[in-house]
């Protein structure tokens, strides 16, 4: 019973209705992944302001970065991190890498966590300098487990991925992927019985 009285496992109108057992399967959490690629088509009206990576958009950076990974093999829950690790850009620019990572937590790995939430550090390795700060800011996590994954993340798919002659996948390719994983949470109240790892 709530403070109002009413059972809300009964039906009451006091219990919201995306918190009952089984939310993943709610009308609105189903459009979650349809609001994730909505946001991620308004990055292509968006280019990066960095010198050098004006050449395509934010989305088509996205998209470059998980073509590169699925073409070498990556797992699909790598990929998707891939087509995501942006999508902070216009909601989060000062820490759009944590945004992404926050969004895609109860659906990866800590490892995958960790590398979206800290890629940009490593990322500004290529062009930081040139907005006047640190290029080796990266270096503050050389002791850390998944430094070189970061470092391999930025230098095998992220940084080449700003190639305006690059034949790259579409997004609706991707999205096959995306909705599989993200309707899938790994940890999170609204799942206590995840499927396995």
């Amino acid at each position: 019973m709530d403070d109002s009285g009413s059972d809300p496992t009964q039906g009451g109108t006091a219990f919201a209705p995306w918190v009952l057992p089984g939310v993943q399967k709610s009308a609105f959490t189903k459009g979650f992944v349809d609001r994730i690629l909505t946001h991620l088509q308004e990055l292509n009206d968006s280019r990066a302001e960095a010198p050098g990576f004006d050449k395509v958009t934010r989305l088509e950076h996205c998209l470059q970065t998980a073509t590169l990974a699925h073409q070498a093999g990556e797992d699909e829950e790598y990929v998707v991190c891939c087509v995501i690790h942006d999508i902070g850009d216009l909601l989060a620019p000062f820490n759009h890498g944590e945004f992404a990572a926050a969004l895609l937590e109860p659906f990866i790995s800590e490892k995958n966590y960790w590398l979206i939430a800290n890629h940009h550090a490593f990322q500004g390795y290529y062009y930081f300098k040139g907005l006047g700060l640190d290029k080796n800011m990266r270096d503050k996590y050389k002791d850390h487990p998944w430094f070189e994954d970061a470092i391999i993340f930025c230098d095998k798919y992220d940084m080449p991925a700003f190639n305006p002659d690059m034949d790259f996948m579409a997004l609706g390719d991707f999205e096959p992927m995306i909705r599989r994983l993200l309707m899938a949470p790994k940890k999170s109240i609204w799942a206590p019985n995840p499927p396995a790892p």
